[in-house]
């Protein structure tokens, strides 16, 4: 059987859960990493025992690396996602996919293009609450889906944002909801379905930055359903994420990786075996590194069978699309309408 040489792109905090992920693949093996820092490359090198390089065009001609994870910045996802694309790696990439719908679109047909998996890291899915969620609602047993609330209450000190040029900056980064809210995003489009207007407000309040600390939206989902987002790093000292459901025969409330209320007839409430650890509220460090493991493998499953890719490049565009018409809405001061983007 085939062993999956693994490379990782940047080597800041987030990459540490790619490479502990690696290591519990049975038949991953992480390679190389890259950083243009040669004291950092080195030192994450010697800690993960793989190779490095100082420039990443050189990972990328290592023939024993099959699936490149970029785990640099965001405004750099789409330039150095294209290079592995055409370098014929695999593709695994952080949220978001890229800092716009343009550049998501040209990742999705390069990928195409070239006959290489692309898959966006929204590790969230693969939570159990949000698993029992979306077999309820595969199963119609809510009826009608009437609303969809999602809201995210993090505190981020400004000494998160001082700590590299690149944060808080609109085209690097983003705010709470291109940054820390593309999570609960994607997990509304994943419940709700595709967009048709929505109305977004956002505002910088309590950071020095160029992005957003507080945004506001209010949306209509192409099925008629309604949905609310509420993304904030402002808000101390810091709370879990909620996602509430509301359907015509039902309700399903989520706080964190807790259910609050479950209300669905003929379905018991979902066993989480006490597991309920919810992290990243007030540090962004604080996550499992599991649900990218589990994400991992469904790639390799997709590449070696053919197996359905949980995560597809245009679920990550969805959520990028979403967020860059809230920006636009605000500035605006008017409802906007998406349209469906074709692969």
């Amino acid at each position: 059987m085939k062993t999956w040489g693994f490379g990782i792109i940047g080597t800041g905090s987030i990459a540490d859960f790619h490479a502990a992920a690696i290591k519990e693949i049975e038949r991953g093996k992480l390679v190389a990493v890259a950083n243009r820092t040669e004291e950092r490359a080195k030192a994450f090198a010697e800690k993960e025992g793989c190779g490095y390089a100082t420039d990443y065009k050189d990972l990328l001609a290592n023939p024993d690396i099959d699936i490149v994870c970029v785990t640099t910045s965001s405004g750099s996802h789409a330039p150095i996602g294209l290079d592995v694309l055409n370098a014929g790696k695999h593709l695994i990439i952080e949220k978001p996919i890229a800092m716009n719908t343009k550049d998501s679109l040209e990742l999705i047909r390069t990928a195409k293009k070239n006959g290489v998996t692309l898959s966006v890291i929204s590790q969230r899915r693969f939570e159990a609450q949000h698993v029992a969620v979306r077999n309820v609602l595969d199963s119609g047993a809510l009826g009608k889906l009437l609303l969809v609330e999602v809201s995210l209450p993090f505190y981020r000190a400004q000494s998160y944002y001082d700590s590299a040029e690149w944060r808080g900056t609109i085209d690097q980064d983003g705010g709470a909801l291109m940054n820390q809210g593309i999570h609960s995003i994607d997990l509304l489009l994943w419940f709700g379905g595709l967009v048709d207007t929505v109305y977004g407000k956002t505002a910088t309040n309590t950071h020095q930055m160029e992005a957003e600390d507080l945004g506001l939206a209010l949306l209509t989902f192409k099925n008629g359903a309604f949905g609310t987002i509420m993304a904030s790093t402002s808000i101390q000292p810091g709370f879990a994420a909620a996602l509430n459901l509301y359907g015509e025969h039902g309700t399903i409330k989520l706080e964190g990786s807790s259910v609050t209320h479950w209300t669905v007839p003929g379905v018991e409430a979902p066993d989480l075996g006490g597991n309920t650890n919810y992290g990243g509220v007030s540090d962004p460090r604080s996550i499992s590194h599991v649900n990218h493991r589990i994400q991992m493998e469904n790639v390799i499953a997709a590449i070696e069978s053919g197996e359905e890719l949980y995560l597809k490049g245009v679920d990550g565009l969805r959520a990028v699309q979403l967020v860059e018409a809230i920006y636009e809405s605000s500035a605006k001061g008017a409802p906007i309408k998406l349209e469906e983007v074709s692969e």
